[in-house]
């Protein structure tokens, strides 16, 4: 056999077995990341009735919404550090277990401090979570295959906001049923599945290609070798291994625009049912239905921006196209009045927002394997937690101040336009990490 036919051999091996790997991996990464997101988000259909029900103002709904972040923030780091050392498989059921437990809990809020305390619980619980999910596609899919692998993962959200709106709208109408309030039938309902897919995940997610019996070992070797396979165990805390990972620039300014994207993204997920109802849409249900047009935008760009991103030869260059398409998206939604043009720009909005948070992960993931993956990519999610605190608790800030909730998408033009500034500095940055890599490689041919 001629090296080149061994050559195509083990690509056609390694492509089948990502392709077995997506659809035995996503569907259960997708499932858990959906629930997340439900009982992340459901918050934002209660906002209206917490205000009559609770007295919890605007500003004070746009802390604790934001909140959820810093718990999360906090924990992010040690918590992936934690997923590495143990396994993703046992880190994340844990972290569904904890968290659907607390969601549910959210049906015994009773004031703003009760309301801060649960979502600061929530996001303690649910730290973690996402840069675990991330660290399990460096383990599984080679470099090329992630932006796709990710851009699956975030169909989750997307569909969530798309059907959640919705579902948890009619959950809403159980109001009166044994005495609870509509919007705690909605946090018991949607919480207690959390528990149960948490415990499927235990003995359902493997950690790696080895572990499973649906690969054959060739199947599972061609997979370690494209990925970046790292073995589990004991990590020290302030190891420069995988210290030196949140120290490099790419690291930080990715982290950067990251968070610039969470400040417009979150606020304006947090905030749609409130900027639909203040277009005269009185049926709860309708808001809800309408709200869904910014997971529609998202799960559009997420199933197709990536694929675009794999044509692409300048990631930064991709980048800033879609960042200046949320600024232009938001500019448009601020300058017209039209409620029906308003709906469709959410949808754009959502789009450009949400579509290229795949594009971010790919990028990080290039220049992060084994422990540094795992640190690094939690300390950019880390900073786009924070950057989930403050958009929400700004949009509060602007409706209280304004009383219209749409008055967060100046917010969102602000934030953007910072990120599409910081977007030069990441390539600039790029080209400085491959000068010594491009050096390094000369040197080596030479000898």
């Amino acid at each position: 056999m001629t090296d080149a036919t061994a050559g195509h051999g083990l690509e056609d091996t390694h492509r089948i077995a990502t392709r077995k790997a997506m659809v035995r991996l996503l569907p259960l990464m997708c499932l858990i990341y959906f629930m997340s997101f439900i009982d992340r988000t459901n918050v934002a259909l209660a906002k209206t009735a917490l205000a009559t029900d609770l007295g919890i103002s605007a500003a004070a709904y746009g802390l604790g919404a934001g909140i959820f972040f810093i718990g999360y923030a906090l924990l992010e780091v040690p918590s992936n550090l934690a997923a590495h050392r143990v396994g993703p498989r046992r880190w994340i059921a844990r972290i569904a277990v904890t968290w659907g437990i607390l969601s549910t809990a959210m049906m015994f809020v009773r004031g703003e401090w009760s309301f801060y305390i649960l979502r600061v619980l929530l996001g303690i619980a649910e730290a973690g979570l996402f840069p675990a999910l991330m660290y399990m596609v460096t383990l599984w899919f080679a470099p090329k295959d992630r932006a796709v692998a990710v851009g699956w993962i975030y169909t989750a959200p997307s569909v969530a906001l798309i059907i959640g709106s919705p579902m948890g709208a009619a959950l809403m109408q159980l109001g009166g049923t044994a005495g609870l309030h509509g919007w705690q039938w909605m946090f018991l309902i949607e919480g207690l599945p959390t528990i149960l897919v948490g415990a499927v995940l235990y003995f359902k997610l493997p950690d790696r290609p080895s572990d499973v019996h649906w690969l054959s070992a060739e199947e599972a070797q061609a997979l370690e070798d494209n990925a970046v396979i790292d073995v589990h165990g004991q990590v020290e805390l302030f190891s420069s291994n995988w210290m030196a990972a949140i120290r490099r620039p790419t690291t930080v300014l990715i982290a950067l625009i990251y968070f610039m994207n969470q400040v417009a993204f979150v606020g304006l997920y947090f905030f749609t049912p409130s900027i639909v109802a203040q277009m005269h849409v009185k049926s709860p249900f309708m808001v809800g239905l309408l709200s869904s047009s910014v997971g529609i935008g998202f799960l559009i760009g997420v199933l197709s921006l990536p694929r675009i991103h794999r044509r692409m030869s300048n990631d930064c260059t991709f980048l800033g196209v879609l960042t200046a398409g949320v600024v232009a998206s938001a500019c448009a939604f601020i300058s017209t009045k039209d409620q029906t043009a308003q709906i469709v720009l959410l949808g754009i909005t959502g789009f450009f927002a949400g579509g290229v948070l795949p594009s971010y992960w790919a990028v990080a993931m290039k220049r992060l394997q084994g422990i540094q993956a795992a640190a690094g990519l939690a300390f950019i999610n880390t900073v786009g937690l924070l950057g989930g605190f403050v958009g929400p608790y700004l949009f509060g800030l602007a409706e209280t101040a304004t009383g219209r909730s749409d008055a967060g998408f100046n917010i969102i033009v602000a934030a953007s336009v910072i990120g599409l500034i910081l977007v030069p500095l990441l390539a600039r940055a790029i080209s400085a990490e491959a000068r010594p890599n491009a050096s390094s490689s000369a040197a080596a041919q030479k000898a």
